[in-house]
C-alpha cells in the first residue's frame, strides 16, 4: 500500500469501518444522536432572535421568562445527548480497535521468521500501540463528529437562506478562500503526518533495541555515544511535529480572519439594511450574528477533525500494510497422525536465506542428505555458520527450502499440520527465553492440559525441584523479564523441564548445555539421558564431549557434510572431526 499525498483515501477507510460491523447498534446510536445534535444546535440562535424581536423589544417579561426558561432546557437535552455521544463514539472506536489489535497480534505471531529479521521489533510495538490508537481517534473524534459538523452547516445555512437569502449571499461572500485554505491544508498536513508517524516508529525501535541491549552498552561505555543518536532522533521527532503544528498556527488565524470578514460584511450589510428599511427585525440580524461563530466554528473543527481522521488513515495505512504483509508460513497441511515415531529424513537439501535473489541465492546447505531412525541420537557439529541451527530451523519449518525434501515417519513436513508439526518437536536453545511471568506458566506456556503435578515430576527428573521451591513462591515465583532474576544454568533448567512436560517425539538440544556451569551440566546430564530415551534426538554441541555417545555425527563445513559416522569412527578417519576433536582438547589441555 503505496503512501501518498493524496488528501484521503476512501478505500482504506472501508477497511477500517469492516471492524464497526460487530457494533451496528453502537454506531447508529452514534449516527442518530449525530442527527439530533446537528438539529438541536441551530435553535439557539433563533430563540435568541425570536426572544429579542417579540419579548425583549416589545417588554414582554413573561414571554422573556418563558423563552428563557425553554432556552435552559434545550441546553440541558443537548448535554445529555453530547454527554451520551462522546461515550458512544469512544466506546466503538475502542471496541473496533480491539478487535483489530487482536487481528494484528494474532498475524504477527503467525509471520516467518524472516519477517522478523529485517523488521526492528521497536516499529512493530508502534503498529501494535500507538498507529491503532490513532485509529481509534477516527470514530472517537474524526469521522462521526464529522458527519455531525458537516450536517451542523447544511441545517445552519439552509436557515440562514430561509430567514434571508440576500443576507446569507452577503456572508457567505469569503467562503472561497475558506475552502481554498482547507484543501490546501488537509494535503499539507498528512505530509506532516506521515513524518510523525515514521519519526515515532524509529523513536521506539531505537529504545526498544538500546534498553533491551543496556549491558552492552555499558560494557563498552557507550553511554554518551548512544546519547547523542537518541537526540538526534528525538530532534527529528521533535522537528516533524513543529511543522505539523505550523500548518494549524497557519490554518487556525486564516479561519478566524475569514469569519471576521464574514462578521464585517454581515454587520455593514445588516446595518445598512436596518437604517434603509426599519421594517427589518434586529433580531435576525443578532441570529445571523450567532450563525456566523456556529458555522465557521464546526468549519473550522472540520479541519481539525478532518486531521485526526487523515492521523488515524496514516496510522491505518501502517497498520494494514503488516496486515497484508504475506511472509506467512503456509498451512496447508492436514495430517495429523495418532503418534509420530521420529524417523526424519533429509534428501538433497539446499536452502538459502537470501530466498529473493534468484540469480545468487547464496546457499547456507548444500545438498544436505541424512537420515535419523526413530530413538537415534544424531549430533550435528561444526564451526559457527556451518549451518547447525539452519537444519533445526527448517525441520521446524520456520523457513521454505528451495530444493529438495524433508519428512517425518515418510510423510513431507508440507503435509503436516504446521502447530502439529511444531508440537512434536521440542527445542531447547543455548539463549533461553524467559517470559515476565512465573515459573510454571513459563513451564507450560499457559497449556491448560498440562498439570501442576506433571510440572513438579519433571522438575524433580531434571533435578531442578529443590531450586524452585527455595525461591519466595516456588513453582509461582515471577522470573521477570527475559528471566534477569535466575541464573543461566537456572533458566537452562527451566527450559528442560518445559521440553520434558511437552513430551515430544523429537527433540533438539541446541548448545543446551553451553551456557551450563560444570557443576550444573552434571545434574541435568542424567536428566537429558532420559529425556533421549525412545525419541529421536538431534543435538547440536561445541562441546564434543557431550556427543560422544551420539549414534551418528555429521559434521557440517560452509553448509555441506564432510563426514558421517560415530565418534570412534571419525577418530579412525582423520578428518575434520578429528581435527576440531584435536584441536579442542589440546586448548584445555586434557590428554586424549
Amino acid at each position: 500500500m503505496a503512501v501518498t499525498g493524496d488528501a484521503f483515501n476512501f478505500s482504506l477507510l472501508k477497511r477500517v469501518m469492516a471492524y464497526v460491523r460487530p457494533y451496528r447498534a453502537i454506531f447508529l446510536w452514534s449516527v442518530a444522536l449525530t442527527l439530533l445534535l446537528a438539529a438541536i444546535a441551530p435553535a439557539r440562535p433563533l430563540l435568541v432572535g425570536y426572544t429579542l424581536d417579540q419579548h425583549i423589544l416589545k417588554g414582554n417579561y413573561n414571554g422573556l421568562l418563558n423563552m428563557t426558561i425553554l432556552m435552559l432546557a434545550l441546553l440541558v437535552l443537548q448535554t445529555v445527548f453530547q454527554y451520551a455521544h462522546t461515550l458512544l463514539t469512544n466506546k466503538l472506536g475502542q471496541s473496533a480497535i480491539k478487535d483489530l489489535r487482536i487481528n494484528v497480534f494474532n498475524h504477527i505471531t503467525k509471520l516467518r521468521l524472516k519477517f522478523f529479521d529485517k523488521t526492528p521489533i521497536g516499529q512493530l510495538i508502534t503498529r501494535t500501540v500507538s498507529d491503532l490508537e490513532t485509529i481509534a481517534d477516527i470514530f472517537s473524534e474524526g469521522l462521526i463528529a464529522m458527519i455531525g459538523d458537516l450536517l451542523q452547516v447544511i441545517v445552519i445555512m439552509g436557515i440562514m437562506f430561509y430567514l434571508d437569502w440576500k443576507l446569507t449571499l452577503i456572508v457567505l461572500l469569503p467562503m472561497p478562500l475558506l475552502i481554498m485554505a482547507t484543501r490546501v491544508f488537509q494535503k499539507a498536513i498528512k505530509v506532516a503526518f506521515q513524518e510523525v508517524r515514521a519519526e515515532v516508529s524509529n523513536l521506539n525501535t531505537f529504545l526498544q533495541e538500546h534498553i533491551s541491549g543496556i549491558s552492552i552498552i555499558q560494557y563498552f561505555a557507550r553511554e554518551n555515544q548512544e546519547y547523542k543518536k537518541f537526540k538526534n532522533i528525538n530532534l527529528r521527532y521533535r522537528d516533524a511535529n513543529i511543522r505539523s503544528n505550523w500548518y494549524y498556527s497557519i490554518f487556525f488565524p486564516v479561519v478566524e480572519l475569514i469569519s471576521a470578514m464574514s462578521l464585517g460584511l454581515l454587520i455593514w450589510y445588516g446595518a445598512k439594511s436596518v437604517l434603509e428599511n426599519p421594517k427589518i427585525e434586529p433580531g435576525i440580524i443578532t441570529s445571523f450574528i450567532m450563525f456566523i461563530n456556529m458555522l465557521f466554528r464546526p468549519i473550522r473543527e472540520l479541519a481539525d477533525k478532518f486531521n485526526t481522521l487523515q492521523m488515524g488513515m496514516v496510522g491505518a495505512e501502517r497498520v494494514f500494510k503488516v496486515l497484508d504483509t504475506q511472509e506467512i508460513t503456509a498451512n496447508n497441511g492436514t495430517f495429523k497422525p495418532a503418534k509420530v515415531r521420529g524417523d526424519i529424513s533429509f534428501e538433497n537439501v539446499w536452502f538459502s536465506y537470501d530466498q529473493d535473489n534468484e540469480t545468487d541465492p547464496k546457499y547456507v546447505l548444500k545438498d544436505i542428505s541424512f537420515e535419523v531412525k526413530s530413538g537415534q541420537t544424531i549430533a550435528l557439529v561444526g564451526a559457527t555458520g556451518a549451518g547447525k541451527s539452519t537444519i533445526i530451523n527448517i525441520l521446524n519449518r520456520f523457513y521454505e527450502i528451495q530444493k529438495g525434501s524433508i519428512s517425518v515417519d515418510g510423510v513431507a513436513i508440507k503435509d503436516y499440520d504446521l502447530n502439529f508439526l511444531r508440537q512434536q518437536i521440542a527445542t531447547v536453545l543455548q539463549d533461553v527465553f524467559l517470559f515476565s511471568d512465573t515459573i510454571y506458566n513459563n513451564i507450560t506456556l499457559n497449556n491448560p492440559d498440562i498439570s501442576f503435578e506433571e510440572v513438579v515430576d519433571a522438575a524433580k527428573q531434571v533435578g531442578a525441584h529443590e531450586f524452585i521451591e527455595r525461591l519466595p513462591g516456588g513453582y509461582h515465583y515471577n522470573v521477570m523479564e527475559r528471566g534477569a532474576t535466575l541464573s543461566a544454568g537456572q533458566a537452562q533448567l527451566i527450559s528442560f523441564i518445559r521440553a520434558l512436560v511437552y513430551q515430544p517425539a523429537v527433540l533438539v538440544l541446541d548448545e543446551a548445555t553451553s551456557s551450563v556451569d560444570t557443576e550444573t551440566e552434571l545434574l541435568i546430564q542424567h536428566a537429558i539421558d532420559k529425556l533421549m530415551q525412545g525419541r529421536t534426538s538431534i543435538v547440536i554441541a561445541h562441546r564434543l564431549s557431550t556427543i560422544q555417545k551420539a549414534d551418528v555425527i555429521i559434521v557440517l563445513d560452509k553448509g555441506e557434510i564432510k563426514e558421517k559416522g560415530t565418534h570412534q569412527q571419525l577418530l579412525k578417519r582423520d578428518g575434520y572431526y578429528k581435527k576440531l576433536y584435536d584441536l579442542q582438547f589440546s586448548s584445555v589441555g586434557i590428554a586424549k
